[in-house]
C-alpha cells in the first residue's frame, strides 16, 4: 500500500506577500536563532491572525540593518485572504514593518525562484544630518564621481563576481547579469543603482565599498577589473554598513502577480 493512500490531501492556496520594512532593529529578513528577523514577525502576526503556525518562504534575503522598499514571502494559507486582511494584519505588526499586498498565486509558483530581477539602491550623504543617520552611510570624504560612474559601467561587463560573495554561501553558481548598474547625485550625497537578475551574499555591499576605494584615489580602475577576475573575496572591500542599502523592488514576470 502505497504512503497515505485513502487519505485525501488538498492543496491549499498560494499568496504572495508584499512587505516592506525599516530594516535598523532586525538581524535580517530571514528567520535565525537567537536574533528577531522581519519574518519571524510576520510568521507571529500571521499566527495570531489566523490561530495557527504558518511557516513563510522569503524571495530575497536581506542582512542585519538592510531595508526593503519592496520584499516578498510566499505562505500556503487554508482559506481565501480577503483584501480587508491588510488591515488587521499591519495592527499587528510592528510600526517598522508593513503588509503592502496579498496575491494570489498558482500552486507551483515561489516567490524566490520565480523571480527574474532584483534592484537595489544603496544611499551616501555627505553632510552630517541625524535624520538619515540609519537610512543612508555618513561618507565624509571627497570622491571622484566621474570615476565612480565608470567604475560601475565596467561592472556590467562581468558575470562572475566571486570577488563580492561573502564566505559560507549556499549559492552553486557566481554568475549574475547585471542590467544596471550606475551611480547618481543627490542633493546630500550620491546613490549606487544596480539591477540584476540576481545577487550573491553582501554583494551590493562588497561593490559599493570597492568603488568608494576607487572614488577616493585609493584603487585605480584598472585595478577594479584584476579585483573582479581575480575571483578573491580578499580583494573587495565589505565594510560599508548594512543600513544604507535598500532593496527597492522584486521582479517577476508580467502578468504573475495578477
Amino acid at each position: 500500500m502505497s504512503p497515505g493512500r485513502g487519505k485525501l490531501y488538498l492543496c491549499m492556496p498560494r499568496y504572495f506577500l508584499e512587505v516592506a520594512y525599516k530594516g535598523t532593529g532586525y538581524s535580517g529578513s530571514q528567520v535565525q536563532e537567537n536574533a528577531v528577523s522581519v519574518q519571524e514577525e510576520l510568521e507571529k502576526a500571521f499566527a495570531i491572525y489566523f490561530r495557527q503556525k504558518v511557516e513563510l518562504t522569503g524571495s530575497s534575503r536581506t542582512d542585519t540593518g538592510v531595508h526593503a522598499l519592496q520584499n516578498f514571502f510566499h505562505a500556503d494559507l487554508q482559506e481565501d485572504i480577503p483584501e480587508s486582511v491588510l488591515y488587521n494584519l499591519n495592527a499587528i505588526l510592528p510600526e517598522d514593518i508593513v503588509l503592502r499586498s496579498v496575491y494570489p498565486v498558482e500552486d507551483s509558483a515561489h516567490c524566490r525562484f520565480d523571480a527574474v530581477g532584483r534592484e537595489y539602491h544603496y544611499h551616501i550623504y555627505r553632510k552630517k544630518d541625524p535624520f538619515l543617520r540609519d537610512r543612508a552611510y555618513f561618507f565624509p570624504y571627497t570622491l571622484d564621481f566621474e570615476k565612480l560612474r565608470t567604475a560601475a559601467a565596467i561592472l556590467q561587463a562581468h558575470t562572475d563576481f566571486s570577488t563580492f560573495s561573502k564566505r559560507n554561501t549556499q549559492a552553486k553558481t557566481m554568475t549574475c547579469n547585471i542590467r544596471r548598474s550606475e551611480w547618481i547625485q543627490v542633493d546630500n550625497g550620491f546613490v549606487y543603482q544596480v539591477e540584476a537578475n540576481r545577487f550573491l551574499r553582501g554583494m551590493v555591499r562588497g561593490l559599493v565599498g570597492t568603488m568608494l576605494q576607487i572614488g577616493r584615489g585609493k584603487m585605480s580602475l584598472e585595478e577594479l577589473e584584476r579585483v573582479i577576475r581575480g575571483r578573491d573575496n580578499s580583494l573587495a572591500d565589505f565594510s560599508v554598513p548594512g543600513h544604507g542599502l535598500f532593496l527597492v523592488r522584486v521582479i517577476y514576470p508580467e502578468g504573475m502577480l495578477g
